[in-house]
Formats: C-alpha cells, sequence, structure tokens
C-alpha cells in the first residue's frame, strides 16, 4: 500500500506535516495509525477519548476527524512548544482539552470519567502506569499502541521494553488483544 490508498486525509494534515519539517519534529504520526484511530473513534458516538503524547498533532488531527459532534477528547503532552502547535490548529474545537503535563502525573491525578479510547503514544501509558491508564477504559473500549515492530530511531534495549510490555498485556484476563504486523506494529486491546 502507498500513502494514496490512504482515504480522507485530514485537510490540516499537510500543513502539520510542514510546520513538523519547519521546526526538526522527527517523531511524525504515520498515515495508517491515523486513519485506523479515525475509523476505531467513529465507532463510538458520543465517545470520551485519551490521547497520551500529542506531539505536534498529526494523530490528533485524524482523531477528531473520527468523533461526533457530541463526543470529547483529552490529550495530553509535556512539551510546552508542540501543545502550543497543536493548540493554534485544534484551540478553538471545544470538543478537545489540550493539557501541558508530565504524563505520569497527569495519569496518576486524574479522576474523571473513564474513555472509549485511549492512544498512548508516550512513554506513560505504554510502558509506564500502565495499570492506571488500563484502569481508565470503559468495557467495550479500546486501548491503542504503535511502533510495537522495531524502528530505526529506537534506543539501544528498548526492544526489551517491547517485549516486556508486549508479554505483560498477553498475560492480562480483563483484555481481548490483537497484534498487528502493519504499519509501525499495532496493538489494539479491547476492554472486558
Amino acid at each position: 500500500m502507498n500513502d494514496t490508498s490512504i482515504q480522507d486525509i485530514p485537510k490540516i494534515h499537510k500543513e502539520i506535516t510542514r510546520k513538523s519539517e519547519e521546526i526538526g519534529f522527527t517523531m511524525p504520526s504515520d498515515l495508517y495509525v491515523g486513519s485506523f484511530l479515525k475509523t476505531l473513534i467513529a465507532s463510538k458516538p458520543k465517545g470520551r477519548f485519551l490521547e497520551i503524547g500529542t506531539g505536534i498533532g498529526l494523530s490528533l488531527s485524524w482523531m477528531i476527524e473520527g468523533m461526533d459532534a457530541d463526543s470529547s477528547l483529552v490529550s495530553v503532552d509535556n512539551d510546552e512548544e508542540l501543545i502550543s502547535i497543536a493548540s493554534s490548529y485544534f484551540g478553538e474545537d471545544d470538543r478537545v482539552e489540550l493539557i501541558c503535563q508530565d504524563g505520569t502525573d497527569w495519569i496518576k491525578e486524574y479522576s474523571g470519567a473513564k474513555f472509549d479510547l485511549i492512544f498512548a503514544d508516550a512513554w506513560p501509558g505504554k510502558y509506564s502506569e500502565i495499570d492506571e491508564v488500563l484502569d481508565l477504559i470503559k468495557a467495550g473500549g479500546f486501548y491503542i499502541i504503535d511502533d510495537m515492530t522495531k524502528q530505526p530511531n529506537w534506543p539501544d534495549g528498548h526492544e526489551d521494553n517491547v517485549i516486556t510490555l508486549t508479554a505483560y498485556l498477553e498475560k492480562r484476563d480483563d483484555l481481548q488483544l490483537t497484534k498487528m504486523n502493519w504499519s509501525t506494529g499495532l496493538i489494539m486491546a479491547v476492554k472486558k
């Protein structure tokens, strides 16, 4: 498959990609992951969604496009510059709350309603605070993580983190898990 096979790329996506290049942001999201997130979110009308690791807002653009008018999304990142950029694109959307805070702190302090989908695209919620994040998912809700197949930007030893996380998720009896050797390597889990 090539990028032309991806349908309905968000209009703002090209501008965010340009901005990523301009500031040297080197961790852009894969188009396939974005399309997948948009589709899953569209399956949850009036849904509540969480993204941990806003980055510059590429995945966020897809997630927002999948939402209906009655849905809401919280996106957390600890990088003030990136949150500021994402706010310039999405700050006027009252369905979206962008939070500049350390993900670990946010997860530990959060006490609100559970989520229909969590996309954990940062260390917190993926390699740390995993139990806390999984507790934030409603029954029938999705937990999505990407970059589960070896990536060129992985530091030495990171593959061990992926192996450990995957084994942990497979052992949990409250998740229905699918590992996908697709895009950057995805794991999709549904909370039982």
